[in-house]
């Protein structure tokens, strides 16, 4: 299985898609904590799973398990922790979730799955987390970040 990690600032809809559908995406997780921000413009959750139905074949889900928490994600947005702080809270969060039993649970029929969020490079951003506990703790996983 692979995982394709990617977020959508600063890439117009013709990238975006065009990603999705030459990587040939067969599921695209939402990790966004809200994806009907003013912001998301052609990410926003109904407008998305729309538009990967029919540009993509591709199947949308948002999943907020896979989310930071509102108060770990404001609380380094606000520099009151460090990427470092971040980096441990996000991890312990995702280990209390149980994220790998999850996504074996729900996705395992997939060859290609997206992890989707808003950040331009997955360095510093949650999605680049989650995608590396998965690959360390699931057999069978690469990881490739667009």
């Amino acid at each position: 299985m692979k995982i394709f990690t990617m977020g959508f600032t600063q890439k117009s809809a013709e990238q975006f898609f065009g990603l999705i559908s030459k990587n040939r995406i067969e599921l695209l997780i939402d990790v966004r904590l809200n994806n009907q921000s003013q912001l998301a413009g052609f990410t926003k959750g109904r407008d998305l799973d729309f538009f990967l139905k029919e540009l993509c074949n591709c199947r949308y889900e948002h999943n907020i398990t896979f989310a930071p928490t509102k108060e770990i994600l404001n609380d380094y947005k606000k520099q009151q922790i460090s990427w470092q702080d971040y980096v441990i809270q996000y991890n312990a969060l995702i280990e209390e979730r149980n994220v790998k039993k999850i996504f074996l649970e729900k996705y395992v029929e997939f060859n290609t799955i997206l992890l989707l969020c808003s950040e331009v490079t997955a360095e510093y951003c949650h999605r680049r987390l989650l995608a590396e506990k998965l690959e360390q703790s699931i057999a069978g996983i690469e990881v490739v970040h667009l």
